[in-house]
């Protein structure tokens, strides 16, 4: 019985680990907003479910992030008076977005898409979409998304040029929250990172390809840093590994010949 319980606590202990997939990505805000619109057919309930999939939804941010209103008064949901402010005209949608992503929104308005704004160039939900709207990633520089425009050679450039860039800091990032787990002190190399993530992410809107393979190959550099400094730790935890490995070993071989030597002296 007491193995039986003994087993039964081993197997569920990493269970204790494991957080629930709720609380991983941040729970949909279920606003008036998502309550009327969500039971409605067509064009009025369709924006729920575009959104429902979008990189808004995953991180909790309602209509009312974007569109204003009250969403917890559903007769003043709309009003101009509680903040309401509606769909923005097309010129005004990278303004619209730029309230929450002022970075983002310099980066656009100096390349060459956003100098083309009101002229017929495309804006913030040209390519990442208006309700569903999606992460900003190199997946979004692809060939049916960009010939909507114009060819794919320039972006395909840009994008082969910045791939190998961004493999680099998922992986460094990965690594560096194994580290992190494991009690090691990151905090240094993770403020590196997020300063060259935020460089990184200033090319998503650069359209000149000299200028993203330059500064390309700069970041590059600064990650070769971040990866000395893991290969320090992690030369340093093996050397860890094989002293105790030999610790271990030498305790085993002292325990053999203390139990033979007790043998025969019995």
């Amino acid at each position: 019985m007491i193995r039986k319980n003994i087993l039964a606590i081993l197997l569920l202990a990493p269970l204790l680990f494991l957080k629930p997939a709720a609380a991983v990505a941040a729970e949909q805000p279920e606003t008036v907003c998502i309550q009327c619109h969500g039971s409605m057919p067509d064009r009025l309930g369709a924006p729920v479910n575009l959104w429902r999939g979008s990189i808004h939804a995953e991180n909790g941010i309602s209509c009312n992030g974007c569109h204003g209103g009250d969403p917890k008064d559903a007769a003043n949901a709309m009003s101009p008076q509680r903040g309401f402010l509606g769909a923005p005209k097309e010129k005004d949608i990278p303004a619209f977005c730029g309230r929450c992503h002022p970075g983002v929104y310099k980066d656009y308005l100096a390349s060459a898409h956003g100098r083309a704004l009101g002229a017929g160039g495309p804006t913030c939900v040209t390519c990442h979409s208006n309700h569903q709207v999606m992460k900003a990633s190199l997946a979004l520089i692809n060939e049916k998304s960009c010939t909507r425009c114009h060819s794919f050679e320039r972006a395909k450039a840009i994008r082969d040029a910045m791939s190998g860039t961004e493999a680099r800091i998922v992986g460094i990032s990965g690594r560096i929250a194994q580290f992190q787990v494991s009690g090691v002190d990151t905090e240094k190399m993770g403020k590196a990172l997020f300063a060259v993530r935020n460089r990184f992410h200033t090319l998503f809107h650069d359209v000149d390809v000299n200028r993203v393979k330059n500064e390309s190959a700069a970041i590059n550099k600064e990650l070769d840093k971040l990866d000395a400094a893991l290969k320090v730790i992690d030369d340093e935890h093996a050397r860890r590994r094989v002293v105790g490995g030999i610790a271990v070993a030498a305790a085993l071989l002292l325990a053999i010949l203390f139990h033979l030597m007790k043998k025969t002296y019995d």
